[in-house]
C-alpha cells in the first residue's frame, strides 16, 4: 500500500485528492490547521508549517495543495524522505510579475522562489518534483474570485463590471487540479517539470462572470457600465467595505487575456479539464 503525505488536505483541492488517492488504494497522512476525524487509511496531523504533529519518516509522494512559498520552506528543511513531490502553485507567477500593484509583484516573486526551491531541494535529495499552477480556480466553493462575485452579486440584486472586460479566462475546476496531481505523480514525464493548468473552455471574463450569475436564484443582473462610473462605483463599494481586495491591477486585467496552454499536461498525464458550464452548489460557501 503506497503512503502519501498531503498539505493542505482539508482545502479546496486538497479534499478532492483525498478522495482520488483512498479510491486507489493509497495510505494517506493528511494535515490540516483544524481537528479532523481519522478514518479507515486516512490519519489526520493538526498543525501548520511552523509547528506540525510528529510526520512519518518517509513516505511515497508529498502532495502540497497549500501555499507553495510556506512549503518550499518546509521542504528545504524537512527530513521526509520521499521520491515523489507533486506541488500547486498558480499561473500568478506569470501573470502578475509585471502588475503595478506592488503586493501583486511580490506574489509572483514569492512563487517563482518557491518552485526555485522545490526543485532545487528534490534535486539535492534524488527525487522528482512537479509544479502544478492553476488558473482560476472554481468549484468549491472557496475560491476569492467567482464565489465572492457570486455573494457579492446576491447581496446586491447585480453586479457591476466595465464595459470593455473582455479578457480571456480559462477557469478550472478544482476536481480537475486533484485529478491532475494524482495522475502526474505516476507520470515519468512531468518529473522535474511545471506545468499551467487552465479550464477547459477559454471565454470573457464579462461571460464568465454572466454565467456565474445566470445560475444563482434569483438571477442577479449583469450592469455593464463605463469605466469612468465603473471606476466611481469601485471606489464607493471599497469604501463600505464591498470590494476588498479589488484594485485598479485587478480591474486592468479584466481588460486582458490570460490564457494558457494545456497540451504540456494533456501530453504528460492526460490532464483532460472540464468546460465552464457552472452550477449553483459551486459557489455555496463550505
Amino acid at each position: 500500500m503506497r503512503h502519501a503525505l498531503v498539505f493542505g488536505a482539508s482545502g479546496q483541492i486538497g479534499l478532492p485528492l483525498l478522495g482520488a488517492l483512498r479510491r486507489a488504494g493509497w495510505r494517506v497522512s493528511a494535515v490540516s490547521r483544524q481537528d479532523q476525524h481519522d478514518e479507515p487509511g486516512l490519519h489526520w496531523l493538526r498543525g501548520d508549517f511552523a509547528q506540525l504533529e510528529e510526520l512519518p519518516r518517509r513516505v511515497d509522494a508529498i502532495f502540497s495543495c497549500g501555499p507553495l512559498d510556506a512549503f518550499a520552506r518546509w521542504y528545504a528543511t524537512s527530513r521526509v524522505e520521499s521520491p515523489r513531490v507533486v506541488a500547486f502553485g498558480s499561473t500568478s507567477v506569470e501573470t502578475k510579475r509585471g502588475s503595478a500593484d506592488p503586493d501583486e509583484r511580490d506574489v509572483a516573486a514569492r512563487l517563482r522562489a518557491g518552485e526555485a526551491t522545490l526543485f532545487a531541494e528534490a534535486s539535492e535529495r534524488a527525487a522528482a518534483a512537479t509544479a502544478l499552477r492553476p488558473t482560476l480556480v472554481y468549484g468549491a466553493g472557496r475560491d476569492a474570485t467567482l464565489t465572492r462575485i457570486a455573494a457579492i452579486a446576491q447581496r446586491w440584486g447585480r453586479f457591476p463590471l466595465p464595459r470593455n472586460a473582455t479578457g480571456l479566462r480559462q477557469p478550472v475546476h478544482v476536481d480537475d487540479l486533484a485529478a491532475a496531481a494524482f495522475a502526474c505523480v505516476s507520470a515519468p514525464a512531468s518529473y522535474g517539470q511545471g506545468y499551467a493548468l487552465p479550464g477547459g473552455e477559454t471565454l470573457s471574463y464579462r461571460d464568465m462572470v454572466a454565467r456565474v450569475l445566470g445560475v444563482l436564484e434569483p438571477p442577479p443582473k449583469l450592469i455593464e457600465l463605463p469605466s469612468p462610473v465603473f471606476n466611481l462605483a469601485l471606489l464607493a463599494a471599497q469604501a463600505s467595505g464591498h470590494a476588498t481586495g479589488l484594485g485598479e491591477a485587478a480591474v486592468r486585467r479584466m481588460r486582458s487575456d490570460l490564457v494558457f496552454d494545456l497540451a504540456p499536461a494533456q501530453r504528460d498525464f492526460a490532464y483532460a479539464p472540464r468546460r465552464f458550464l457552472p452550477e449553483r452548489s459551486m459557489f455555496d460557501p463550505r
